[in-house]
């Protein structure tokens, strides 16, 4: 029989219980590395949640400050919010990024890989209640897509992607990917104002998001892999076009005004 050095066992130690507060602690840190809770977010009034949760006030309060000291939740005299966490990350990005030509396409080719494994780990693993998310943000995008103005749609552009990240159930991907979309919505990799307003392009890429989305909710991976991946090639390249198109636009500009600085 093995025996155990004397500071590995001892009969006489005594089992602690985990305290309640780490184990409330626990469990939200893990709904925010699921994406359950997502940064901003304000939670319910203290006393509704230790309900909900089944636990003390006074319990709740110390997991809460556990949670803070970790810099996932800020408590303030307005409530209880998730913290801003990606922030840390995607504002100095933002500044590293920003009107850097290169950045763009190294964008768009992380994310023509990435989008394609995502969609395609969603069709695989996606829940029912993953799947009445996306049928969600498609009726959302068909019904914001009768609107003169594109913003709603743009928006819902981005919540869908985000509907399909959590579908993953990846939560490397799910952050990741989160946090490039936080700088698409800063403006840094291109202005998707200036994709929604081209003419004829809105009804592209509905048709594109309608087709991701089906594939998942099917679940059928390979048609969901190739048609984000399309999606993925299609914007890159609009991109571009769009691009070269500001490009001669500027150069006709400085033409026309050529003769403020021209002498005669």
């Amino acid at each position: 029989m093995r025996s155990f050095p004397r500071e590995d066992f001892s009969v006489n130690e005594t089992i602690k219980p985990p305290k309640l507060a780490d184990a409330i602690a626990e469990r939200l840190q893990a709904m925010v590395l699921e994406g359950v809770l997502r940064p901003g977010e304000k939670l319910i009034g203290e006393r509704e949640l230790a309900a909900k949760l089944g636990v003390s006030r006074p319990s709740l309060r110390e997991a809460l400050a556990l949670l803070e000291a970790k810099g996932l939740f800020n408590t303030g005299k307005t409530g209880t919010f998730v913290a801003p966490y990606l922030a840390a990350l995607v504002d100095p990005l933002a500044e590293l990024f920003r009107d850097d030509e290169r950045v763009s396409a190294d964008y768009f080719e992380f994310r023509r890989v990435m989008e394609a494994h995502a969609a395609g780990l969603a069709a695989r693993r996606a829940t029912e209640t993953d799947r009445a998310l996306i049928r969600e943000c498609l009726d959302r995008m068909r019904a914001a897509h009768e609107l003169s103005d594109p913003t709603e749609e743009a928006e819902i552009d981005v919540k869908l992607h985000v509907a399909i990240y959590e579908a993953a159930h990846n939560v490397v991907i799910l952050h990741v990917l989160r946090a490039l979309s936080e700088l698409l919505r800063k403006g840094v990799f291109f202005n998707r104002g200036s994709f929604y307003s081209r003419s004829g392009l809105r009804d592209l890429l509905l048709e594109q998001h309608i087709r991701i989305g089906e594939a998942v909710i099917s679940g059928d991976a390979k048609k969901a892999e190739a048609a984000a991946a399309a999606h993925i090639a299609f914007v890159s390249q609009t991109h571009d076009e769009i691009r070269r198109d500001e490009m001669r636009q500027a150069a006709s500009l400085r033409r026309f005004a050529r003769e403020d600085i021209v002498a005669e």
